[in-house]
């Protein structure tokens, strides 16, 4: 097997563990096993567990946080107020656009983001670079100066619960064949997701 060849089955094989098993569940030689890899392969390509996890996770995300900051800057050169809709649809529509509805790898990914999301290990939260919490910066400064009335704590639940209902909604049309509902709930998330963020504060 080319070292391409394995480095990319050990990330697939990987991808498919954590996401189902958890970081403290799915064990290197579980991975290794799985890929048809040597137990050694991680540590020559990836060097820890860890940063294997991190090489996962960035190459789920990366398409999806350049398509969220590509569109950040559209809607923001377009004007420096955008709707909170507007902005929903730049933040949200990349998870939909990147997670196919019925593919086995979109459900596979949603499952992925909802372990990152829930998954008590602190290696699930620490793959993230600059480029990220800049991108997610850009983000929180938007949704701040469109609702002042939020909380940092609110917001970043809300934004959080986007990235949620995202996920589950792949994962559940995945597991309907055919697949229920197809690209609409693209459209119905957008509706909620707006509805949901424009609410007044908590207990204001």
């Amino acid at each position: 097997m080319a070292t391409s060849d394995t480095r990319t089955q050990i990330l697939d094989a990987a991808e498919r563990l954590f996401a189902e098993h958890g970081y403290r569940g799915a064990s290197v030689r579980a991975i290794t096993d799985l890929a048809g890899a040597n137990l050694a392969a991680v540590g020559y390509h990836f060097g820890s567990k860890a940063e294997l996890l991190a090489a996962v996770v960035r190459r789920v995300v990366e398409p999806i946080y350049t398509a969220q900051a590509r569109g950040l800057e559209r809607l923001l050169a377009a004007t420096p107020e955008p709707a909170i809709a507007d902005l929903v649809e730049v933040y949200a529509g990349p998870l939909f656009d990147a997670i196919p509805a019925g593919e086995e790898s979109g459900a596979r990914t949603s499952r992925l983001i909802m372990r990152i999301l829930g998954d008590p290990a602190e290696e699930m939260r620490a793959w993230t670079g600059e480029a990220e919490a800049a991108i997610l910066d850009r983000y929180l400064k938007a949704f701040g100066r469109a609702l002042p009335g939020l909380s940092p704590e609110e917001l970043w639940f809300r934004l959080r619960g986007i990235l949620a209902v995202a996920a589950a909604d792949r994962v559940e049309v995945h597991n309907h064949q055919p697949p229920l509902r197809g690209e609409a709930a693209r459209g119905w998330a957008i509706t909620f997701l707006t509805a949901a963020m424009s609410a007044p504060p908590t207990g204001g």
